[in-house]
């Protein structure tokens, strides 16, 4: 007998003139294809959409910034004169700058009564502190006005993903218009460093800091108020991640195939049952009418 590749088929055919169509088959069938095309298209939204996964660990992510971390301050003093107006920076590797100057900008304001400082500069990876004051002026007001209005205060990378939401900006629209225009403020930030990694593989570095903050009246030795606007930082050794994913495909095929396959199989039988069920109720009334 010549070989037969047929008999490798494991799904057989059954002649159509053997089979019964039924109402209540159609039915099941309709509505088996329904939620079929709801899975898939839930599975398939699932597929294309990126996950963003985080974790936590000890290292120091940015180690090609040469020991750096770039600094974005942006604050309104509405009541001191932008000539009076300074930054001073300072941190536990000696570091004592009065009055930097270097890719900072004032802005006067209210006809030149107040001054708004929009400053980028470089912080080494050590405790230290930045603080805005009038210590820089060639000669001190008596009586100098220390109300403002943060606008932004981030470090490193700006990082714009709506998945990511973080204490990047923490003291963005801090307001003290209202505190004593002699009183120091103190913001003691906890600095984290935050890498971002992309669905090609490219990463951005950033910082997220917790804070918290004082106001007092602080004395000079000579007896006189010398108010100031402090940000005391440290960093915390724990750098976060997040990392964008996609399902794998092979996955979401898995998926696709246990849902048809697990569909089909469950209509089957649930038509199989009304079906059996159907027949018997009618040989009962066959007997009946008997």
């Amino acid at each position: 007998m010549p070989f037969d590749f047929r008999r490798f088929d494991i799904y057989r055919k059954v002649p159509k003139d053997l089979t019964q169509p039924t109402y209540t088959g159609a039915i099941i069938s309709v509505c088996c294809c329904l939620f079929i095309l709801f899975l898939f298209l839930s599975e398939l939204t699932g597929f294309i959409t990126t996950e963003i996964v985080n974790e936590l660990y000890v290292d120091d992510p940015d180690k090609d910034s040469g020991g750096k971390i770039d600094v974005s301050l942006n604050i309104s003093l509405p009541n001191l004169h932008c000539e009076l107006v300074g930054l001073d920076i300072q941190d536990e590797m000696g570091r004592h700058e009065v009055g930097h100057i270097d890719n900072s900008m004032k802005i006067p304001l209210n006809n030149g009564v107040g001054c708004r400082f929009e400053g980028q500069f470089s912080i080494n990876k050590v405790p230290g502190n930045f603080h805005v004051s009038t210590h820089s002026a060639t000669a001190q007001p008596q009586n100098p006005d220390m109300t403002h209005v943060i606008h932004k205060l981030s470090f490193g990378d700006t990082l714009q993903v709506h998945n990511v939401h973080g204490a990047f900006n923490a003291l963005g629209g801090a307001d003290r218009l209202t505190s004593n225009p002699l009183a120091s403020h103190d913001y003691i930030l906890k600095i984290v460093p935050t890498v971002y990694e992309d669905k090609s593989g490219k990463q951005r570095y950033s910082y997220q800091y917790t804070v918290a903050n004082k106001e007092y009246v602080a004395y000079s030795h000579t007896g006189r108020i010398i108010p100031a606007i402090w940000f005391r930082y440290d960093l915390s050794p724990i750098t976060v991640k997040y990392t964008e994913r996609r399902q794998p495909l092979y996955r979401f095929i898995t998926t696709i195939c246990a849902i048809i396959g697990g569909t089909f199989t469950v209509a089957g039988i649930l038509d199989s049952c009304i079906f059996t069920a159907s027949e018997a109720w009618k040989k009962i009334q066959l007997g009946k009418m008997h």
